[in-house]
């Protein structure tokens, strides 16, 4: 029976391993507090943190309509396609031509939203 929750107990041990690993290293090389009484905050400000070039963004910068819409179209396509993995799983212990048609439709309706959103130009970049 332990063998059986073997492969859960080994995938939850290495994320706490990986998870404190990471903690441990952005502790050890993470920004500092600085001992300066005048900033409120305590933490260096002024310098670069991510990528090492200084932020010249300011915080008013709003991207175009275009980047949401092709994200949101992403994110809604993905997760369409995702389902399609239990259901290959079902049709293959399954020896139903129903659960076949229900693939094949599914993915026409894709196809369809997919030329759908094209036609309507919500693919192009400007």
């Amino acid at each position: 029976m332990l063998h059986q929750y073997l492969p859960i107990l080994v995938f939850a041990s290495l994320g706490i391993i990986v998870g404190a690993a990471f903690a441990t290293l952005n502790l050890v090389l993470g920004p500092k507090r600085l001992k300066n009484p005048g900033n409120s905050a305590g933490l260096r400000q002024a310098d670069p943190y991510e990528c090492g070039l200084p932020s010249e963004i300011s915080s008013t910068f709003r991207f175009g309509v275009s980047f949401y819409l092709i994200a949101m179209l992403f994110i809604l396509f993905d997760i369409e396609v995702v389902f399609l993995y239990p259901v290959a799983a079902i049709l293959k212990s399954a020896d139903s031509v129903f659960v076949l048609a229900e693939i094949v439709i599914f993915v026409f309706l894709l196809l369809v939203a997919l030329v759908y959103v094209w036609r309507k130009g919500a693919l192009d970049w400007k």
